[in-house]
């Protein structure tokens, strides 16, 4: 069987690892990190999946999770008004539940199915050098590790990367004791033009359920004010500040709150960046890029983990299909411009909330607070982006689709 190496050992590298080695492929997966420094580490990510992307771990034997994490049943949806109330507040259900379960919890398990199934790790932080080694000794070399100096080797797409710089200073914190939303579970997304978004929702840990919280701040806005704090603690307090001053509705479900451990923050910014599928090292050998490597979005609309699972699912059946035949550079480009044609609505519309909302998008969200359906169509389309292009992302679309449900 074809010999097949990765590089990274993500949400993206690990499923498509597993995957192949079920298929009978001789799999070897590069990792920087050892499964006891991920568990014992810093959470990564927020991570909440949505019914797609549950479903392709699940047609992998993956989905271990289902049974103990906390479901999230919607998404809710507040606009603060100028007077400290709500200009808009409404939520609707998913169709099929989100799960978020913390990478330090699933990467350790997973990293161990691997091995069980047979696959080969090696605990190496990869460099360009090395993927030369790698290109000579296997049939094909994935790239799933979206930092560091490997991922530069992928050149930038300027025609579909509309931002050079970040867009947002990002958070994350998760904790215990926070008051559960009356109703049914969500994501609370509470959205603050000119200033950044907020988002909480459950989640699993290592120590249990949990709530994970969100920050996204304006650069250089009031949000934007990660820079001085200094540990775990200041961390938390600062959490707080910003709720107490911008959503005061979310500071009153945190009285009782507290961090889940001490690796439980995390702070960052980032570009959004599409880049070239394919890098061509020196030897003339060719890499294909993977998940965040070639597609990496603000997580402004919670999508990193959900575009890596239908990246890996969509790269493994094409690997499947192509048999015997070789791994060049053309069946790379068409493996990428299979996963774009989804992965492409995913960017067009977490650019779009990033930016300054246009009429016709405040139209919409106004009218979802008087409308079921349209609230309910805007919180699926999270588990389905393709659909905003219908609808969302073209003003006369927009008012197209609005006259329909009037009438």
């Amino acid at each position: 069987m074809r010999d097949i190496l990765v590089v990274g050992a993500g949400q993206a590298g690990l499923h498509l690892a597993i995957g192949l080695l079920q298929q009978g492929y001789d799999v070897t997966l590069v990792s920087n990190r050892t499964p006891e420094s991920i568990r014992d580490g810093r959470v990564m990510s927020g991570q909440a999946m949505f019914g797609t992307a549950q479903a392709r771990e699940r047609e992998l034997g993956l989905d271990w999770w289902a049974g103990v994490c906390p479901p999230i049943d919607g998404i809710a949806l507040t606009v603060p008004a100028p007077d400290g109330g709500k200009a808009l507040d409404w939520a609707a259900r998913l169709e099929v539940p989100a799960r978020a379960v913390d990478q330090r919890l699933k990467m350790p398990a997973w990293l161990a199915e691997f091995e069980r199934l047979g696959g080969e790790l090696v605990l190496h932080d990869a460099t360009p050098d090395d993927l030369e080694r790698y290109a000579a000794r296997h049939d094909l070399v994935l790239v799933a590790a979206g930092k560091g100096q490997i991922a530069s080797l992928f050149e930038r797409d300027a025609a579909r990367s509309p931002y050079d710089a970040p867009q947002r200073a990002l958070a994350v914190t998760y904790v215990n004791g926070l008051l559960p939303r009356p109703c049914h579970s969500a994501v609370c997304f509470n959205l603050l033009p000119g200033v950044g978004e907020y988002f909480v929702f459950p989640g699993l840990t290592h120590t249990g359920p949990c709530e994970i919280m969100v920050f996204e701040g304006v650069p250089g806005g009031p949000m934007d004010c990660w820079g001085d704090v200094r540990g775990p603690a200041e961390h938390l307090a600062r959490s707080r500040e910003i709720l107490e001053t911008f959503f005061p509705w979310e500071a009153e479900r945190c009285a009782g709150i507290e961090l889940t451990d001490a690796g439980a923050t995390l702070t960052g910014r980032f570009a959004p960046t599409v880049r070239r599928p394919v890098a061509v090292l020196p030897s003339g050998a060719p890499v294909l890029g993977v998940a965040d490597v070639v597609v990496l979005n603000d997580p402004i609309t919670g999508q990193g983990s959900n575009n890596a699972a239908k990246c890996a699912a969509g790269y493994l059946r094409a690997i499947v299909e192509r048999g015997a035949q070789p791994f060049d550079a053309d069946w790379m480009n068409r493996t990428f411009d299979r996963f774009w044609t989804q992965a492409r609505h995913v960017t067009d519309w977490t650019n779009a909330l990033l930016a300054p909302a246009e009429p016709h998008h405040l139209s919409l969200l106004g009218a979802a607070g008087q409308s079921q359906e349209i609230a309910s169509r805007f919180v699926n389309g999270f588990d389905d982006p393709a659909d905003f292009a219908d609808w969302f992302m073209d003003a006369g679309r927009a008012e197209a689709y609005l006259s329909r449900v009037a009438a």
